[in-house]
């Protein structure tokens, strides 16, 4: 049973952590979630690996993190997730420069943004969100296997609850594209291919889990209107009316990526989604929490695997 909540920070769920002689990768680590999630995790001991498709933001973040922590080990890695071409020679840069990878963290994402299309022609929250991590993690799969630690985090969102994934329509090309129902269908995506994933990994004593961090006020929202940000307010105040958690700190919004990434409570239980520090019940009611019964839907799982093989145009097969 954990002793954490909502309100407790990466700090607070790594006190007692020694990371020392492990190595994280964190997608998305040049701001945000990403960054004050590989801080608390080099403050532990740890060498971490920020990944971000803009170099001069991870040189800066890097920087901040060791003014901060002396001696801190810190890498960096440039990648663009919206493009299949720069995760596979980034993929194949990191299996080169880092042949052990405790930990992999897929924290980069983009939310609610205008319609577009990634490079390869991918809905943009789709193709960024879940393709772009789906073959980054084949080609560091066998450095995290060769880890000691063997957790992969992928970070997902109660907007989950907006949405399933559209299989008869991902690109939103048949459809009026809403940007929330495709963030909704991207944060699915990274559930099921955690279920999926942990099917697989899960013989090699490999965990897998899906996080979300809460609501927070980070460059991920940088898309929004006035408007967003007004229903987004109200959404926090109908949920703390109820009990509910609201709005986050950074820190507190680290927490729970912190807490699956090395709560020795969690070994053996992959494939589920947490949120709060815990793992979420299965509820399709609850607007304030849980996890929808179609993101745990091992058949959607299966089908989104052979689907994203067939998109990315490669086999992943661990």
């Amino acid at each position: 049973m954990t002793v954490f909540n909502a309100q407790s920070t990466a700090d607070e769920v790594l006190a007692g952590c020694d990371l020392a002689g492990q190595t994280i990768l964190i997608t998305g680590g040049a701001s945000g979630l990403g960054q004050e999630t590989a801080r608390a995790m080099a403050a532990r001991g740890a060498r971490v690996v920020l990944a971000a498709r803009d170099e001069g933001k991870l040189a800066a973040a890097a920087d901040a993190i060791r003014a901060e922590i002396p001696g801190a080990e810190v890498e960096t890695l440039v990648v663009d997730l919206a493009s299949l071409a720069s995760v596979r020679a980034a993929g194949e840069e990191a299996a080169s420069r880092f042949p052990v990878i405790d930990v992999l963290i897929n924290n980069a994402g983009v939310m609610a943004c205008p319609q577009g299309t990634t490079a390869d022609g991918f809905e943009t929250q789709f193709g960024t969100n879940h393709l772009g991590h789906f073959l980054l993690t084949k080609y560091l799969l066998p450095s995290v296997e060769a880890g000691s630690a063997k957790r992969i985090v992928n970070l997902s969102s109660r907007a989950h609850h907006r949405a399933g994934v559209d299989f008869s329509d991902l690109d939103f090309t048949q459809r009026p594209y809403d940007k929330w129902e495709a963030y909704g269908q991207s944060k699915t995506a990274n559930i099921l291919f955690t279920r999926a994933l942990q099917q697989r990994l899960a013989p090699r004593g490999i965990d897998v889990f899906a996080v979300h961090p809460g609501g927070i006020a980070t460059n991920l929202g940088r898309h929004l209107t006035q408007d967003d940000l007004k229903e987004l307010v109200a959404r926090m105040q109908d949920a703390t009316a109820a009990g509910a958690s609201a709005f986050k700190t950074i820190p507190q919004g680290a927490a729970t990526t912190a807490w699956a990434a090395t709560a020795p409570e969690l070994a053996g239980k992959g494939g589920v989604y947490c949120e709060d520090c815990h793992i979420a019940a299965q509820d399709d009611a609850d607007p304030h929490g849980g996890v929808r019964s179609y993101a745990y839907d091992d058949e959607a799982a299966e089908r989104l695997w052979t689907v994203s093989e067939e998109l990315v145009g490669e086999s992943f097969r661990p």
